[in-house]
């Protein structure tokens, strides 16, 4: 795992560096037991009928599905991060200034543990496109 000097920086750096490895219990491992999610993935991934999952037992399917399903497109260029202190936001442009990829904020409240405890993903158009054309189901 990246090290960083804040909890804030370890979580912008750890967070998507288990993403890019596909390794769902180093992923799950950064959020808090009682965490909150929101992304339009869920449905996708998961065929609820909510966007909403609520602590580990929950996310543990997302988390496996992900790993097993992302898309080459899914590429991992961002932007430096931006903070209060608590409040963790960084984008994942849709121009990666060699091609496209998938275009996602990320907003995450870390605790004073320096986990995730609320952890919202605001699609842009190509990343939503992604999911009309059923790319995550290859």
């Amino acid at each position: 795992m990246a090290s960083g000097s804040t909890p804030i920086e370890r979580m912008y750096f750890n967070w998507n560096d288990a993403l890019s490895r596909n390794d769902a219990e180093a992923l799950l491992a950064l959020y808090a037991r009682d965490t909150h999610l929101e992304s339009p993935l869920v449905p996708h991934l998961l065929g609820t009928d909510n966007g909403v999952l609520h602590g580990h037992e929950e996310l543990r399917p997302l988390f496996a599905q992900l790993a097993e399903r992302k898309p080459p497109v899914r590429q991992y260029y961002r932007t430096p991060y931006l903070t209060d202190g608590k409040r963790l936001i960084w984008e994942y442009p849709r121009d990666a200034g060699n091609g496209e990829q998938m275009d996602f904020t990320e907003v995450m409240d870390i605790n004073d543990e320096g986990l995730i405890e609320r952890h919202c993903v605001y699609w842009g158009w190509f990343g939503f496109r992604v999911l009309q054309r059923n790319e995550y189901h290859r």
